[in-house]
């Protein structure tokens, strides 16, 4: 199993691709500190993934925009395991709104669970981590290319994309691997309550959508011995749907 004995921390792990990545490494055998900002659910999620064969799993409440949370949650995880190994900062947010309409505070609420949250983590990994150490961020197609109503989500998720290649620069001389996944239309709440996609402003080809575990696949891959030379990569899982825009 290509994750027995590794720690691995997910953000946004109760539900979507944060609850398929659990799984996913927990069929690999990680052991698994789940971080959400949702204790209730948290804990729903980690009973399944205990289901899905993790030796061990810690639900963790954390607000990833708090970077003493953060420090909580990875403090908590080497505390019972001793070790950090990979890092998955798939916690996220969108607002909808016409650029006129934003405020500072609907600015930083994205940025602080989009982009200060991984910021965060990844620093505590480069603090604890050792060499070999990975971690996988996860932006959006919405870095690349978007949509009306969107702009903070996707200026969040493009400076992900930004922050991920300096966390590969800085991270070679540690041994520190960091890469980052670009999802295109996955099959998440998120994308049935986006109201770009409920007006038809937004329009989606049923066979444009993904699953979580398309994604979840995409990142064990990225945060594996498998991708040992694999650094500052940028990966879409679209199923091709940007190709053809």
């Amino acid at each position: 199993m290509r994750f027995q004995d590794r720690v691995v921390i997910v953000t946004g792990a109760a539900g979507g691709i944060g609850l398929a990545t659990c799984r996913r490494f927990a069929r690999d055998g990680a052991r698994l500190l789940l971080a959400d900002h949702d204790a209730g659910k948290s804990a729903s999620a980690a009973e399944e993934v205990r289901a899905a064969g993790a030796p061990d799993v810690l639900p963790c409440e954390c607000d990833v925009g708090s970077e003493d949370e953060v420090l909580r949650c990875v403090d908590a995880a080497i505390a019972r395991w001793g070790r950090l190994d990979v890092v998955v900062n798939n916690a996220g947010t969108m607002i909808f709104k016409p650029i006129e309409q934003h405020t500072e505070d609907d600015l930083l609420h994205v940025l602080r669970v989009d982009l200060f949250g991984a910021v965060w983590f990844t620093k505590q990994l480069f603090l604890k981590g050792r060499p070999g150490s990975s971690v996988v961020n996860v932006a959006s197609v919405h870095a690349v290319q978007t949509t009306p109503l969107v702009a903070a989500y996707a200026a969040a998720k493009a400076a992900l994309v930004s922050f991920t290649r300096s966390t590969a620069i800085e991270g070679r001389t540690k041994g520190i691997r960091a890469n980052v996944v670009l999802p295109g239309a996955i099959e998440t709440p998120m994308l049935r309550e986006n109201p770009n996609v409920k007006s038809g402003a937004e329009k989606i080809d049923p066979a444009d959508v993904g699953r979580p575990e398309d994604v979840a696949d995409a990142i064990a891959w990225l945060a594996s011995t498998d991708a040992a030379f694999v650094t500052g990569a940028e990966l879409r899982v679209d199923g091709g749907r940007l190709a053809r825009l």
